[in-house]
Formats: C-alpha cells, sequence, structure tokens
C-alpha cells in the first residue's frame, strides 16, 4: 500500500508539470495570434470567399509565429479546442446565419433567386357581382456567372421557375378581360426562362437565346410599369398580347434577340420568338421544348434612346418600335364560312400575319437633390395596330411616378396611371351580334379606360407592400357577349407585397 500512495504522489506531480506545460505552451501560441477581424457581411465582398472553397470546410492557416503544439498538434486544433472553451455557451443559442454562405455561392458565380409576390383585389362596387381573389407568384431560380465559373467573360445562364397560385378578380367578378391582378396567369409550376446572354465588344453588343417569354427583350415593358397592380400596365401594355402571339411571362418559349449599343445612349434591338399555341395551354408546363406545333415567329425591334443617373440629372427613356406576328391567330369575329362565329358555334376562322407599331418614354421632370435619386418621373404608351383582323385598334396610356415621399421614404413611390383599351371594329361586331340576339342593348362601348392610384411603402431591404385603388370605366365584354347590358364601371380596392429573400441578407448580387 504504501508503494501505491508513493506511485500515486508521483503521477500527480508529473500530471500537474504537464499541464502547466500545455498551458505555457497555448499561451504562447495565443499570443502570437493576432485578434479576429470583423467579418464584412455589406454589400462589398469579401475576398475571403472568392478562394473556391466553402466558408463551413475552410482551414484556418498558421499565423505567422505560431508554433503548433506538441501536446495537441497543429495549430487548427488547438484553436478548436480554444473556441470551444471561450465560446461554449454562446454557440449554442446563436443559430448560424446562411448570408456567409450566400455571399461565397454568389462570388463564385452562382445568384440564387427567391421572391413572393401577391396580390389581392376586392371590388365593393360594379363588375357583374361583389367578390375578392388572392393571386400569388414564388420565383426560383439562379443566375449563373459564367466568368466566374469557367472563365468565359460577359455571359450568364439564367434559370427561373415559378409557381402561380389563386384566382382572378376579372374572371370571378368583374367581367371583364384585362386583370386587375397582373399576377394571375399560367397557374401552375412552370419553366419562365432558361437563356444564355452573352455580351460582346465590351458590352456594346448583347446576345440572349435559349426559352423565354416574348417580351423578355424589354421590347414593351419597364421598370417603371410594374409599380402598378393593373396587367393594363404591368408588366407590358395589354394590347401586345391581344393583337400578336407574344407570349407572357412566366409562359415560355423558344427565341432570342439582340441589343446594339449604336452610342453610350443609343441602342437598336430586335429578336425572333416561337409561335406556338401549346404555349399558352393551362395544362403546358415550358418542360416540353419541342416546336412541334409551331406555327410561325415574331419579330419586335426598337430603337431607343436612354440615359441614367450616372449619366443624366433627369434621366429619361424614349423608344420607337413595332412587331410583326407570322404566326396563325384567330379571326375575332368570323368563322371559316365567313359567318359570325359566336352564333354559328364553329370555330373562328384561322388568319395569318398582324403587326404594330408603338413609341414609349419615360422622362424624370424635376429632382430636388442632385444627390438623391428622388423625383417625378412621367410616363406614356401610344400602341397602335397597323395590319391583321384584332382585338384592339389602339392603345394609349399616361401617368407619374414620385420616388421618395416624405422625409426618411426615399424608397417609397406614389403613382397614378390611366390608359384607354380601344376595341377593334371587329371586336364590337362580335359583342353586338351576341347581345342582340339575347334582345340587350345595341350600345356597346368601345374604349375601356382603367386607372390606377398606389403607394409602394419599402417596409424593409426585403419587403414591399403597395395599397392601390382601381377604376374601370367600360369594363370591355369580351368574354362575356351574350350579356343584354353594359358591366358596371368598377371600383377596386387592391393590395400587392413583395418579399426578396436576397435582399433581407444585404447581399452584394454583382460582385467584382
Amino acid at each position: 500500500m504504501k508503494g501505491f500512495h508513493l506511485f500515486r504522489k508521483k503521477m500527480l506531480r508529473a500530471m500537474g508539470l504537464l499541464c502547466a506545460g500545455v498551458f505555457m505552451q497555448a499561451f504562447e501560441v495565443s499570443a502570437a495570434i493576432p485578434p479576429a477581424p470583423d467579418v464584412n457581411f455589406g454589400v462589398t465582398p469579401d475576398p475571403e470567399y472568392d478562394d473556391g472553397v466553402p466558408p463551413d470546410i475552410e482551414a484556418d492557416p498558421l499565423p505567422a509565429g505560431a508554433r503548433a503544439s506538441p501536446v495537441f498538434g497543429n495549430k487548427a486544433s488547438l484553436l478548436s479546442r480554444r473556441r470551444n472553451k471561450e465560446q461554449e455557451e454562446a454557440d449554442k443559442e446563436v443559430i448560424p446565419s446562411p448570408k456567409k454562405h450566400l455571399q461565397w455561392l454568389i462570388n463564385a458565380g452562382v445568384t440564387p433567386q427567391l421572391t413572393y409576390t401577391a396580390e389581392s383585389a376586392a371590388n365593393p362596387v360594379g363588375g357583374i357581382r361583389h367578390g375578392s381573389a388572392y393571386s400569388a407568384q414564388l420565383m426560383m431560380g439562379l443566375d449563373l456567372d459564367t466568368d466566374r465559373l469557367v472563365g468565359l467573360k460577359g455571359g450568364t445562364i439564367r434559370f427561373y421557375v415559378t409557381n402561380r397560385h389563386g384566382q382572378n378578380l376579372a374572371n370571378t367578378a368583374i367581367g371583364n378581360n384585362t386583370s386587375v391582378q397582373e399576377i394571375w396567369g399560367t397557374q401552375n409550376t412552370h419553366l419562365a426562362e432558361f437563356t444564355w446572354n452573352q455580351k460582346l465588344f465590351n458590352n456594346r453588343l448583347e446576345l440572349v437565346a435559349g426559352r423565354m417569354s416574348g417580351n423578355a427583350g424589354a421590347f414593351f415593358s419597364s421598370s417603371i410599369y410594374c409599380n402598378f397592380q393593373s396587367n393594363s400596365a404591368c408588366g407590358n401594355p395589354t394590347m401586345i398580347f391581344k393583337d400578336s402571339n407574344f407570349t407572357y411571362w412566366p409562359a415560355s418559349a423558344w427565341g432570342g434577340y439582340f441589343k446594339a449599343w449604336i452610342t453610350p445612349k443609343i441602342y437598336f434591338e430586335g429578336g425572333a420568338f416561337e409561335v406556338n399555341p401549346y404555349r399558352k395551354r393551362a395544362n403546358d408546363d415550358g418542360f416540353t421544348f419541342s416546336i412541334k406545333h409551331a406555327t410561325g415567329a415574331m419579330a419586335p425591334f426598337e430603337l431607343a434612346y436612354t440615359t441614367n443617373f450616372s449619366n443624366d440629372k433627369l434621366p429619361r427613356t424614349y423608344r420607337i418600335g413595332g412587331w410583326y406576328d407570322g404566326g396563325d391567330y384567330t379571326d375575332p369575329v368570323l368563322d371559316a364560312n365567313r359567318k359570325y362565329a359566336v352564333m354559328t358555334g364553329d370555330p373562328y376562322a384561322t388568319l395569318n400575319g398582324r403587326g404594330g407599331i408603338f413609341f414609349r418614354f419615360d422622362q424624370m421632370i424635376w429632382r430636388p437633390n442632385m444627390n438623391s435619386e428622388r423625383g417625378l418621373t412621367v410616363f406614356g404608351v401610344a400602341m397602335k395596330n397597323v395590319a391583321g383582323r384584332v382585338a384592339e385598334d389602339h392603345f394609349l396610356e399616361i401617368g407619374f411616378v414620385q420616388t421618395g415621399t416624405f422625409k426618411g421614404r426615399d424608397k417609397d413611390v406614389l403613382g397614378f396611371m390611366i390608359n384607354d383599351q380601344r376595341m377593334s371594329k371587329w371586336t364590337i361586331d362580335n359583342i353586338l351580334v351576341a347581345r342582340t340576339s339575347a334582345g340587350g342593348s345595341r350600345h356597346v362601348p368601345r374604349d375601356e379606360i382603367m386607372m390606377e392610384l398606389t403607394y409602394g411603402a419599402q417596409i424593409s431591404r426585403a419587403f414591399r407592400v403597395s395599397p392601390n385603388l382601381q377604376y374601370i370605366i367600360n369594363p370591355d365584354q369580351i368574354a362575356e357577349p351574350f350579356r343584354t347590358k353594359n358591366i358596371k364601371n368598377t371600383f377596386i380596392v387592391g393590395l400587392k407585397f413583395t418579399l426578396d429573400v436576397l435582399s433581407h441578407f444585404n447581399i452584394a448580387r454583382n460582385p467584382n
């Protein structure tokens, strides 16, 4: 026993000396390691995430002056134990943020997209009946930077899928043909875009090809328009979809376009897009790449003068252009025997070839502070059919957007727009024949006038809410030709909100 107690005493002394040595070694290493810098998660990319290794598996380098521990091995193991002791409680309580990983992914060349947009509408006055409807879209996708991924400069691959759900107040209560919820349409999970975008000659030429909606080249759209909820304005003047085979987002078809910058402020663009009636069917999901049922192609073109805040005190854009639709379409009134199809019950006759011209502009007219983007912008659209038997003769729109409304609300927007959709004589004839056969009035208004007052409140970086008031004078009866009376003027209360997940993290989407 005496020998055992002596052995235990010596062992305890040896262990004490060993622990003291380890403590001194750890103190020496920790003194040589500089304090960890604060990681910047702002919009400026951190080169730390550009080395091709995900941040959660990246090995720490051995700093100058630090030595490997003879007891615990290398410095990484030593620091791991040290951090575990110092932050053990904090690590149990803090949930790791995905921000660091997302920024690393974007800097590597892969930018995820995830947004949710919802629009509610109710008509307490007018329409066929009073009602309400909710419609929404979940959009998911990826932007792939070919420069960062494979070294091909100027290239971007875009892949977007949408899921749309909900109801359309125009269908369920108002009875007209133009929705007051622009997010409605193609109500399924759908391939919205799968394209290659390539910029050449120092960005003076842009080429885009793949699966996309026919208006993807921004021939008929503007970032201003979707401050509004009405589909008569957002995302394109609605006439283009009634007088041509252009697909609307997210209905995709084969197509391509180019944009050539003639000067830093002037460009010309043109394109060609597949005409395929199957692309607008309710059961089409966009993933069928066949052109089996294509009937032709559409060719839009435009010449534009555009400026921005970097080269103009009052930014502006003026566009003039047109389109030719070489695909098949249905006559708005007659069947193949030249009789009124609405009465015979036979299919409307198939025609081919139609076209139109347009002029669009937006112009900032007031900017109180040259160091801010606050200001008042006016915009307008004029479209006219020039060939073919179509549903609408012309479309006119005027409006304004005030960016920056009150003190501290620089991102809020107050907007108003009013537009006139003039029905063609063939559309009016179709309604008149049906209505008079049912004993109704022969007075059919030719102009549908839609207007909207909206306020877009930027609640946070990621969340925007836009309450709006809409009014329709003479709702069209294209979808209700046998009604004996005109649809009553309609007042709509709407609410639109958008959540952009990436904006929530304040991440640089296009790092240098």
